[in-house]
């Protein structure tokens, strides 16, 4: 046979093989899809901070919650899949605020990669079912996920998608774009705004005037802007018009002294931070500034932990959450040595711990004040923070950092879906939202770490096994 034909075959085949769109293999990591569900003798945390209810029975009809009443005067639902659920809590799905689609992969410089198999899936096996992207490195593979998840092609959360980071000139990794000016930062923002891009992220080394553009354009459009800062303190970057601070007091510059305009004095912000007082009237005028102007400021406080918080038996630093083996499993060999070869590498005796109680302090301080908080778990830093795990710890960090319980569930659900402007459909557990919801074994109200004990999300009503999606990526985490 000619070589031609050979290749023409080869074309045929593997053109035909690309254009074909493989069935959904949804169907079988479904536990609970019925016209009408009840779940009964069921706990319930609203999301909203209110006290716990118990015993109650919750209707689901048609991805919608259509009732919730005391269990003993819940009028019957002959037609129901009944689920019984005594000794179990049912929480609103989270809201995930800074929850990438990407992954490192380790190299000098850095690289990344997505994970467009795996976190969709565990995103939602662990009870997040909104995500907003907070930065993407390949923008159209997300927005193409998107697009297949809401029409049922592929299971994961629902995606609210942000353009490619808006960096300048100093990027440490080659997965930014510099950008080469103001006009460069308004092309961008328009460019992805109109191929579906609902939020735009600022990054280390922008410029004050390159962030203003960007916060004027997509302000015209409707479209929020977040940060995370280096070259631009907090207090600049709310003037300018910011409506989202990423990492909290982790990255704000503005107090390390001597800072230049438009420059990220890298090294000196922890150093800075170290020997910063609360107290400090300029930290409180800072804070009262970003309430003032009603800019959130987003809790990732994993990729901290994982990062440099040293190993310990109880709370922050735990040996249990840095070496989560459910986390470990599913990531590949080589990103499970890349990350458990950096967790080697921090020192028992930092004081890193000492600007970690630091920052939540001031997360509780802002919030005091009046601030919205927001959570995510940002899966960068060494590696050890993956999607879905991550949300969960991040929770399980907001109550060691002094929030109760009820408050940190609040923060990573019902505050999200309010910056989202998503308040009125979901975040909450209520009549007529949308049924997202997570079923958990014990009680989050009395022990955070019941949290990690999720068995079935529910997202618009149809029920996912979380142990199912979970084990179908074993693996994965570090390949697709």
């Amino acid at each position: 046979m000619k070589t031609t034909t050979i290749l023409f075959l080869l074309c045929t085949v593997v053109i035909g093989c690309l254009a074909q769109t493989p069935p959904s293999d949804r169907q079988q990591f479904i536990r609970v899809e019925a016209p009408l569900v009840a779940l009964t003798h069921v706990r319930v945390i609203d999301g909203t901070g209110a006290a716990p209810l118990e015993d109650q029975t919750i209707v689901i009809s048609d991805g919608k919650i259509q009732s919730i009443a005391p269990s003993a005067s819940a009028k019957g639902q002959s037609s129901a899949q009944i689920l019984d659920l005594k000794g179990y809590t049912v929480l609103p799905g989270l809201v995930g605020m800074h929850d990438h689609m990407f992954f490192p992969m380790g190299g000098s410089p850095p690289m990344y990669s997505n994970m467009g198999s795996s976190f969709p899936r565990l995103y939602l096996a662990l009870g997040v079912t909104t995500i907003r992207t907070t930065g993407s490195v390949v923008p159209f593979t997300d927005l193409e996920i998107k697009r297949l998840i809401d029409s049922g092609r592929m299971i994961g959360p629902k995606m609210h998608v942000t353009a490619p980071y808006l960096e300048g000139r100093g990027s440490f990794t080659p997965v930014m774009h510099e950008l080469t000016g103001p006009d460069d930062a308004r092309r961008m923002v328009n460019f992805w705004a109109d191929e579906g891009a609902t939020s735009f992220k600022a990054y280390m080394n922008i410029t004050r005037e390159e962030l203003r553009a960007v916060v004027e354009e997509a302000h015209k459009r409707g479209l929020k802007v977040t940060g995370h800062l280096c070259s631009i303190g907090f207090r600049e970057a709310a003037e300018i018009g910011i409506d989202n601070l990423e990492h909290g007091l982790f990255v704000d510059s503005e107090f390390v002294p001597d800072k230049k305009p438009d420059q990220c004095p890298a090294a000196a912000v922890s150093a800075s931070l170290r020997l910063l007082d609360l107290k400090n009237p300029a930290v409180q005028d800072m804070i009262r500034t970003l309430v003032a102007k009603n800019v959130a400021i987003t809790s990732t406080l994993p990729v901290f932990e994982a990062s440099g918080a040293p190993l310990a038996q109880n709370g922050i630093g735990a040996s249990s959450a840095l070496l989560n083996p459910r986390a470990l499993n599913v990531m590949n060999t080589d990103a499970r040595v890349r990350y458990l070869t950096a967790r080697a590498r921090v020192s028992s005796t930092s004081d890193y711990l000492t600007l970690f109680r630091k920052a939540t302090d001031f997360e509780r301080a802002f919030v005091a004040a009046g601030g919205l908080l927001i959570a995510g778990l940002d899966p960068t830093g060494n590696g050890g923070i993956v999607a879905g795990f991550g949300d969960l710890r991040e929770v399980e960090l907001l109550v060691e950092a002094g929030f109760t319980p009820i408050e940190a569930i609040k923060i990573a659900s019902f505050n999200g879906a309010k910056f989202l402007g998503e308040d009125a459909r979901i975040g909450s557990i209520a009549v007529g939202k949308q049924a997202d919801l997570m079923i958990v074994k014990g009680n989050p109200a009395t022990n955070i770490a019941d949290i990690e004990k999720v068995e079935i999300v529910f997202k618009d009503g149809v029920g996912y096994d979380s142990e199912k999606l979970i084990q179908s990526v074993q693996g994965l985490v570090g390949i697709r």
